[in-house]
């Protein structure tokens, strides 16, 4: 159990709500099956057509706010939740992801304990549309993390595995007219599908706030070839405006990593197109990473090497053989990072 000195700190819990009523009510159960029960959870009706607010408003814990807005996305969805919120901490869940019950405890003692740390994220474990475990999980670099780090890999990996410091986010938020009257903004709606590596950035690159995270498995990240990391045309010019705007406020860092992190997002780009079984965009995207930065097979040959392995057997091996192969090699890569999890180890 948590000692008596986090108990005073409030968790915000913000989670936008649309399309996801398959899959929403076992998202908000997954918070409140938290061992760290000091928290508010602000549900975003994000304009959502089907039965998902249906469903929220059948839970009745005190502890759960709704909060309704027109449809503008995810990221506006967050930041209209941010404007009600009066935790201090902020933890982000996708409707369509899940958390272990001891998230929200092991995040709040990791900043207890770390007061020079602004973003505390774990290691998340994917699962698919069934919620059914596929066995392995983002293995990110821990501590240490640098400004290349931020820029090349994105240690965090996606937006349900940090919890945040209120003043981290304080400290890079700005105003606009977005909407009729201006308004405090944490995410940037502008870059709708890559909005959480800008928010990464600005904090990593305009606070003094470190980022770090700890090795357990806490976040259930659901791989859903209808979400938005999907559509990887609009993913990809979203996140090169991010490149573009990092540019304006730290541009030493992005002349000396840009073109090496644009090379590791093709290749990551490359990665989900085999997720979604296309293996000619995938062979794409790995020929233009190796264009743009061929350095990245020197230093990270493994993951390159299997990546570019796997959008070439996509692409020209039968549908029934690939299947077999993906399911040996994903089978291996879970066992060895399940061991490396269970030894609490890595960076």
């Amino acid at each position: 159990m948590v000692g008596r000195s986090y108990i005073l700190k409030k968790v915000s819990v913000i989670v936008p709500v649309y399309r996801v009523e398959q899959y929403i009510a076992a998202t908000v159960q997954s918070v409140l099956d938290q061992t760290y029960d000091n928290f508010e959870l602000l549900l975003v009706d994000d304009g959502s057509p089907d039965r998902s607010v249906e469903i929220c408003q059948q839970f009745s814990d005190p502890r759960i706010r709704l909060i309704r807005q027109a449809n503008r996305g995810a990221c506006a969805a967050r930041n209209q939740g941010m404007r009600a919120a009066t935790g201090d901490y902020y933890a982000f869940l996708d409707g369509d992801d899940l958390w272990r019950p001891e998230k929200l405890e092991k995040h709040v003692e990791h900043l207890a304990r770390s007061p020079q740390v602004g973003i505390s994220f774990s290691r998340s474990a994917f699962i698919d549309e069934d919620s059914q475990p596929l066995g392995i999980y983002q293995m990110p670099r821990l501590t240490g993390i640098t400004p290349e780090n931020l820029l090349c890999r994105n240690p965090i990996g996606n937006g349900s595995a940090p919890v945040i410091r209120r003043e981290a986010f304080e400290a890079v938020k700005f105003q606009d007219n977005l909407h009729g009257s201006v308004e405090d903004f944490y995410w940037d709606e502008r870059l709708q599908g890559a909005q959480d590596v800008d928010c990464w950035l600005r904090i990593g690159l305009q606070t003094d706030w470190q980022i770090e995270g700890i090795p357990e498995a806490l976040t259930l990240y659901r791989v859903n070839a209808s979400g938005i990391s999907a559509n990887l045309a609009k993913h990809s010019a979203s996140w090169f405006a991010v490149i573009e705007k990092a540019h304006t406020y730290a541009p030493a860092v992005v002349d000396r990593w840009g073109k090496t992190a644009k090379a590791y997002y093709l290749r990551y780009l490359a990665r989900r197109a085999v997720t979604l079984r296309d293996g000619g965009t995938a062979v794409q995207f790995f020929h233009r990473a190796l264009a743009l930065d061929w350095r990245i097979l020197l230093q990270e040959p493994r993951r390159t090497a299997l990546t570019g392995a796997a959008a070439y057997l996509l692409c020209f091996l039968p549908r029934s053989l690939y299947q077999q192969t993906e399911a040996m090699a994903l089978k291996v890569t879970g066992a060895t990072q399940r061991r490396k999890i269970a030894g609490a180890g890595g960076k």
